[in-house]
């Protein structure tokens, strides 16, 4: 059996409530063997590290404040995290820009994501970023970090091989490519074919985005291998190859 690894998912989110336990034991039979719990805020992080101290070896936490959470009070809400890093997060994460509701609080995100970004290089940590509708933002702030030598992800990738080609001049970067890559029509599926296998994470953001043909039902690990076998239908390879060369992937960047 392949060996995979999702490197993108919420197991705590009220979506599992009373069936984290079996999630991860489907997933592990479907073969994800790994599965990195990104971080939000306050209010799920015990929750999370409570379920990774229950599957040691299996569930993997990373830690970081959403940006959908960043209000007037962000700085209280890192310090929230700190205490957390003793007990080995794998990413600051998920963190970034998000101006899909708007920007009033454009300004607070970027303050919010550089601090986060200053400690994933003081802590030497990668990043899992989450960015939506603030795509020249993001760039004004990678600009401004460009002598960090960051590395990480951009989760849940879906926007252009222009916008990848980019983002590699700064730093070590890979992207996540989820349950849209299945979907009727989606560009990413076409840009992919630009995107070395070797920059390519495998992810699923469950409980949500859930691919073809379970679209519009609760998402979980176990569905990694759908996303695979459209990922080596788009490459035009082998489904033993995308799972080991993402595979290998995750666990050179995660350290896993």
């Amino acid at each position: 059996m392949n060996e995979y690894i999702d490197t993108h998912t919420h197991l705590s989110d009220s979506a599992f409530a009373g069936e984290e336990d079996a999630a991860v034991r489907r997933a592990v039979e479907a073969g994800v063997t790994i599965m990195l719990q990104a971080d939000t805020c306050a209010e799920e992080r015990e929750a999370m590290y409570a379920l990774c101290d229950r599957h040691p070896g299996v569930l993997y936490p990373m830690l970081g404040l959403y940006p959908g959470y960043v209000g007037k009070d962000w700085r209280d809400r890192i310090d929230e995290m700190l205490p957390y890093l003793g007990r080995g997060p794998v990413a600051i994460g998920e963190i970034g820009l998000d101006y899909h509701c708007g920007d009033e609080n454009a300004a607070l995100q970027k303050q919010a994501f550089k601090l986060q970004l200053e400690l994933a290089r003081d802590r030497g940590l990668p990043v899992n970023i989450h960015l939506r509708d603030a795509t020249e933002d993001f760039f004004s702030v990678m600009e401004d970090c460009r002598g960090m030598k960051l590395r990480g992800n951009l989760h849940a990738f879906s926007a252009s091989a222009e916008v990848f080609g980019r983002m590699s001049r700064y730093g070590d970067w890979y992207v996540g490519i989820g349950g849209v890559v299945t979907f009727k029509n989606a560009s990413i599926a076409r840009d992919l074919v630009r995107i070395p296998l070797e920059r390519i994470l495998l992810e699923t953001d469950a409980p949500y985005l859930a691919p073809t043909p379970l679209r519009g039902t609760r998402n979980e690990s176990a569905n990694i291998p759908l996303i695979a076998a459209k990922i080596a239908e788009i490459k035009g390879v082998g489904i033993d190859e995308v799972a080991s060369a993402t595979t290998a992937n995750a666990k050179k960047l995660f350290n896993l």
